[in-house]
């Protein structure tokens, strides 16, 4: 893998940038608990973390699932602003990067709605002029598209691009998009299962970012 003159970064934005993990797994637990109650533990719940809402619900029930998700995503906008926060270095050091030209853009499988409440409330929306979520595609990660469609928007190529995220989804994305892959090790999956998925980088820091994608400090 190519990884020496990186210009373009692509983030996740739940788990990665953002810590909403307190309000997903509220979320979670509410609607499991309305629709199945007593079935899954914390541990099973944050194995669904990461992929679209619908193909969460619908492994459950097909006839449900649109409703299990407007249910979970009327708790989530309720109690968004108390339980989400930043992660640490996240602001100064995307804020650095934007300061020294690189093109950034979000891939998310959130809806556009969530995900503009999460940037403008941690004020990283200043910083991605290309957001990508579930919204805009038909084939969400692992599959490239998002990755390509946020790419093609920053006129980007794969050798000088950049996948960061925190779950498997974000590590396959890459791969299968062909660009460098940075798992976080903060991802509430758990260090060392990202790491099997084999992302070309692990950081403990987002800071750690700088010096990967080659930022004179």
């Amino acid at each position: 893998m190519n990884i020496n003159n990186i210009n373009t970064i692509l983030f996740d934005l739940d788990g990665t940038l953002i810590n909403t993990n307190d309000l997903i797994m509220a979320s979670f637990k509410h609607t499991f608990e309305h629709y199945y109650p007593g079935r899954y533990s914390d541990e099973e719940l944050v194995g669904f973390i990461g992929e679209p809402l619908y193909h969460t619900f619908e492994k459950h029930d097909e006839n449900l699932a649109e409703e299990m998700v407007a249910f979970y995503r009327k708790h989530n906008i309720e109690n968004h602003d108390k339980l989400v926060t930043e992660f640490d270095g996240v602001f100064e050091t995307v804020k650095t990067l934007s300061e020294n030209g690189y093109k950034m853009a979000i891939v998310t499988s959130k809806m556009r709605n969530t995900v503009e409440m999460g940037l403008k409330l941690t004020q990283l929306d200043q910083f991605f002029p290309v957001v990508i979520t579930v919204d805009e595609v038909e084939n969400p990660k692992p599959h490239p598209e998002q990755l390509e469609t946020a790419m093609k928007k920053l006129s980007a190529v794969q050798s000088e691009t950049l996948m960061v995220g925190d779950s498997q989804y974000d590590i396959l994305g890459g791969q299968n998009a062909g660009v460098a892959t940075v798992g976080v090790s903060w991802t509430i999956k758990g260090r060392d299962f990202l790491s099997s998925y084999k992302p070309d980088y692990m950081i403990d820091h987002m800071a750690e970012l700088l010096s990967i994608a080659g930022v004179n400090q």
